[in-house]
């Protein structure tokens, strides 16, 4: 059967992978958070390697749902829901997670309580700028925030393993948290700054 033939038999074959196949990424990352999650709890140093494993593909799924979506043009009303909520949930989640078992302690964690907050803050004013209409961008800060969020989460679930084979992993794990926590502070503000804005115009 000729290449033209099989496109006319199978005209949807390419919008519906295009389709599925960014939600499915974003549907596993979901499924990644409990499994990184648990696997921190239960502890031992194979289960931090095992779970550093299955948060870096997850956070490679984060940059390949979008790129997919953005390239085939196919970005679903559904994935646009569920991307920032599944960045939030692995981001949040594993925080708490690698407190609970040690990483992250004293005067450190206020740098996981400055992201917590932001990523609850944003997903507000979010919520309020769709109700009057108005975008707000994701700036270049936001997207370096992402990326400091998410080295200093690799080095902190790694953690103790991590530290038998170079004696600062947790270390540079916490130097990227509070990199993140003043980038995040910085956007988070720049966020609530565009919201309270239309705050006022809405009251005038």
């Amino acid at each position: 059967m000729s290449a033209q033939a099989e496109k006319m038999r199978h005209p949807n074959r390419r919008g519906n992978v295009a389709t599925w196949l960014p939600n499915i990424l974003t549907y596993l990352r979901i499924v990644a958070v409990p499994v990184v999650v648990g696997l921190l709890i239960y502890g031992g140093e194979i289960n931090r390697w095992i779970a550093l494993g299955i948060f870096i593909a997850a956070a490679i799924t984060d940059f390949f749902d979008g790129y997919l979506a953005r390239i085939w043009q196919q970005q679903s009303s559904l994935g646009r829901m569920l991307d920032p909520i599944a960045d939030k949930l692995l981001i949040a989640s594993v925080l708490l997670a690698v407190t609970y078992t040690g990483q992250i302690q004293g005067l450190n964690i206020w740098a996981a309580v400055i992201i917590l907050c932001r990523e609850i803050l944003v997903s507000g004013l979010r919520e309020f700028l769709a109700e009057v209409r108005v975008s707000v961008p994701v700036t270049q800060l936001a997207k370096w925030k992402t990326t400091f969020q998410m080295v200093a989460i690799a080095f902190l679930i790694v953690g103790p393993a991590g530290d038998a084979v170079f004696e600062h992993t947790s270390l540079i794990g916490l130097i990227f948290l509070w990199i993140a926590a003043i980038a995040t502070l910085y956007t988070g503000l720049d966020y609530f700054r565009v919201g309270l804005k239309h705050v006022i115009d809405e009251d005038e």
